[in-house]
């Protein structure tokens, strides 16, 4: 038993996909959440920069005695997961491989789609992560690096986003998917009108998202590691590094469960 909290980061909100999903599959934890929305996004940068991001982020989050972190943003965990996992004594949890099985697992003709930020795709970490689970997986990536901002801004119904959706979704006409996987923890912001457009030329595909995937394999770890909490109830604490009020109306538009209150923190160069 570990009664301490899990620590989860984003560069925004979109890691509170995954948030919502822990919160769902261990309702007895207690979460801390941080939103690094004054440098958001992250798929943008450059590698190291990501990685000085997620060792800060995550140096802000271990100062708060968690017990395992989750990296709830594919850029980062495409980036920084190995460098976090050297660094630190506690599980780290990254959204790429849980996801990437996930993906194989669902997929009837091992040709598999992928979206994501410039920085998650140009690394290769999903191609990387499918075929290690299978060899023979046709990826087709596309960075959409439009879908952040769009997703921050709430624009999750706006005319400006289907056409946007669409417009990267035409190079997709030619393959043969049947499994799309939303390679950033902000795209099921967005999801509804991906679907209504990549069912447009694919009917029958598969969405996935890493949200779920994530959340399973954190219970497995606090599992085999023997630090599930068990008192109750659960304490969450939302932190943002950029304007808590701008952050507190876009998580409630898609958040189930309301936030009261988000935390002004201020991250620091290690």
């Amino acid at each position: 038993m570990d009664n301490r909290p899990i620590g989860i980061f984003d560069s925004g909100v979109g890691g509170l996909t995954v948030f919502e999903a822990i919160q769902k599959r261990l309702p007895n934890e207690s979460l801390i959440y941080l939103g690094d929305t004054a440098r958001v996004p992250y798929g943008n940068r450059s590698a190291n920069t990501i990685k000085k991001y997620a060792r800060n982020a995550t140096h802000l989050l271990d100062q708060e005695g968690i017990k395992a972190l989750v990296i709830a943003c594919n850029t980062a965990s495409a980036h920084a997961y190995e460098d976090l996992r050297e660094t630190y004594d506690f599980p780290v949890i990254g959204v790429i491989e849980p996801t990437a099985e996930d993906a194989v697992q669902t997929s009837r003709s091992g040709n598999i789609g992928v979206i994501g930020t410039r920085a998650t795709v140009n690394s290769g970490s999903y191609e990387k992560a499918i075929q290690g689970f299978r060899k023979d997986a046709n990826i087709f990536q596309v960075a959409c690096p439009l879908f952040v901002p769009l997703a921050e801004e709430g624009w999750k119904d706006h005319r400006v986003t289907g056409l946007i959706v669409d417009e990267y979704f035409n190079a997709f006409e030619q393959t043969d998917i049947d499994v799309l996987l939303l390679g950033c923890t902000h795209y099921p912001i967005l999801r509804d009108v991906i679907e209504r457009s990549i069912h447009t030329h694919f009917p029958d595909l598969k969405v996935l998202d890493c949200s779920n995937a994530t959340a399973e394999q954190l219970e497995k770890v606090l599992m085999n590691e023997r630090i599930l909490r068990e008192e109750i109830p659960p304490q969450y604490r939302f932190f943002a590094t950029d304007d808590p009020e701008r952050f507190l109306k876009n998580a409630t538009a898609f958040l189930a469960n309301n936030i009261q209150i988000v935390e002004h923190v201020e991250i620091t160069n290690v």
